[in-house]
Formats: structure tokens, C-alpha cells, sequence
């Protein structure tokens, strides 16, 4: 069984782990030129910086708004899944019902690139809505649905449950298939119905699955990814779209200061493991176990 989990150990050790090495940039002058032994050590100079400057520290409050609202926005509706594996587990029809998982799922296999592709072409001021909206003298000046900062967290939100919904559900589905049909069927003698059935014991069983992800999901809160955001983002709206990872991710590469993200990485990291022992620590509380 060892020699089963041993090459995911090596994963996890390659990209989990080695790259921690890489934090020692933190603390110097890194030059990608000179290399880390040719770069002036500079210690804490780098953290120090973050909050020296009321220009950085107001620039990275509201990076952190941002990113807090589409983690909060996502945890809110984290239970979207549960119920729509619910529904789907209620639909009687072999072909319907892998119809609609096969369709919900698919979106989560198209990259970011192309979900803007697609927004772009729908979307856009010379796309099909706005077309649409203008031949039937509905508009007489396109609605800037993209080059907007208005609702950017909202529509952000949209666009992940579009795509991440029906994949989601497939965790809860599978946890609904080990419920014991005996409970179905007691509550059947009992004269439950369709809904009373999913009310009182599908969804408690399948509270102890929601726990487990809401308490990895509360320890990622800083880690939301920049993919959607990078394509997504533009003049009108970078202000409330640039969430950590891309806020790091414009300071090390746009901004040439690998250092300085390097740190801001290191602390969002470390911010991310306290998360992550205080949701466990209110999981155990609450369930009377913890995942760690």
C-alpha cells in the first residue's frame, strides 16, 4: 500500500514542498541575473515595505476586500451543489438525468481563456446581446457588461457557478449513493415523501461531506486563483477584480519585483494555515472531529 501512495508523496514533495526554497528571495535583492548568491541580502527590507507606504497599504486593503468578497461570495453559496446533487438525484430518467450532468459538468473542462471568449462574443459592446438588445430598439448605446467596475464580484460569482457547478455536484452525488437504502425505505413506511426524504435524510447525510469542504474552503479564503480574474481583468475594472494571487502575480512579473512578491506570498501562506487550524478547530467543536 506504501509503494501505492509513494508517487503522490513524490508529487506532493516536488511541487508542494521544493518550491518553499524559493521563499529565501523574500530576503534578498533577488536579481534573476545574478542569481540568489550574487543578490544583496537585505533581511526584512521587503516586508517592511508592505506596510510602510499608505499608497501600498491602501492599494493592498483593497486587494484584500476583493478578495475576501468573492471568497465569502463563494462560501455563501457553497450549498448551490448540495441541492442541485439532490435534484439531480431525484430525476427518474437514465437519459435526462446524464443529460443534464454531462452538460452542467462540461464547463469545468473549458479553460478560462475560453470561458472570456465566450463572454467576449456575448457580452461585449459590438457582441450578441447587445446586438440583439439594439435591432430590437431596446438600446440605442451598448451596455458595457465587460468594461465596467460595477458588479465585477457579482459577475465574477456567475461565471465560476456556471462553470463549476455541475462538478461540484459529483462529490455529493457519490456521497449520496453510500446512504443506506434503509432509511429511504423506513421513512417510505412512514409516508415521507420525494421532498421529505431529501430534507431529512439526504441532506443530513450529506452534511459531514459539505463540513469537510467548507473548512478546506474557509483555509483557501486568500487563495482564489487568478486565472479568471487575469483574462477577465481590464482598465475599467482592475481595481475591484485584483485579488491576491493576481495582485502577486502583477508585482512579481509586471512589476519586476519578484522579492516583494515573494513575501507578500509568504504571508498569505501563513495567514492560510491559521485559517486553516481555526476552521478545523470549529469543525471539531461542532461535529466532534477534525479533518487535521
Amino acid at each position: 500500500m506504501f509503494l501505492v501512495v509513494l508517487p503522490f508523496l513524490v508529487l506532493v514533495l516536488v511541487f508542494s514542498y521544493l518550491p518553499l526554497a524559493g521563499w529565501a528571495t523574500a530576503f534578498f535583492d533577488y536579481k534573476p541575473a545574478l542569481g540568489l548568491s550574487g543578490s544583496e541580502f537585505v533581511g526584512l527590507q521587503w516586508f517592511r515595505m508592505l506596510v510602510s507606504s499608505p499608497t501600498q497599504l491602501q492599494q493592498i486593503g483593497q486587494v484584500m476586500a476583493n478578495t475576501l468578497a468573492m471568497s465569502f461570495l463563494g462560501i455563501a453559496t457553497s450549498l448551490l451543489p448540495v441541492f442541485f446533487a439532490m435534484l439531480l438525484n431525484e430525476i427518474r430518467a437514465p437519459w435526462f438525468k446524464n443529460a443534464v450532468q454531462t452538460l452542467t459538468t462540461l464547463p469545468n473542462f473549458i479553460s478560462w481563456v475560453l470561458v472570456y471568449m465566450i463572454a467576449f462574443s456575448m457580452f461585449s459592446t459590438s457582441g450578441l446581446v447587445n446586438s440583439v438588445l439594439n435591432d430590437w430598439g431596446l438600446i440605442t448605446t451598448p451596455i458595457k457588461f465587460l468594461d465596467t467596475g460595477e458588479h465585477v464580484w457579482l459577475t465574477m460569482l456567475l461565471w465560476s457557478l456556471w462553470k463549476g457547478l455541475g462538478w461540484g455536484a459529483i462529490m455529493y452525488l457519490a456521497a449520496i449513493t453510500s446512504i443506506d437504502p434503509a432509511l429511504y425505505e423506513s421513512a417510505r413506511i412512514d409516508g415521507a415523501g420525494r421532498f421529505q426524504l431529501m430534507r431529512y435524510i439526504t441532506f443530513p447525510q450529506l452534511m459531514p461531506t459539505y463540513v469537510v469542504l467548507l473548512v478546506l474552503s474557509i483555509a483557501n479564503m486568500l487563495n482564489n486563483g487568478m486565472e479568471q480574474y487575469y483574462v477577465f481583468q481590464n482598465a475599467f475594472n482592475k481595481e475591484h477584480i485584483q485579488v491576491l494571487d493576481l495582485y502577486v502575480y502583477n508585482i512579481g512579473i509586471t512589476g519586476n519585483s519578484l522579492s516583494m512578491a515573494t513575501a507578500l506570498g509568504m504571508l498569505k501562506s501563513v495567514i492560510s494555515v491559521l485559517l486553516l487550524v481555526t476552521a478545523n478547530a470549529i469543525a471539531k467543536r461542532a461535529r466532534g472531529t477534525s479533518i487535521i
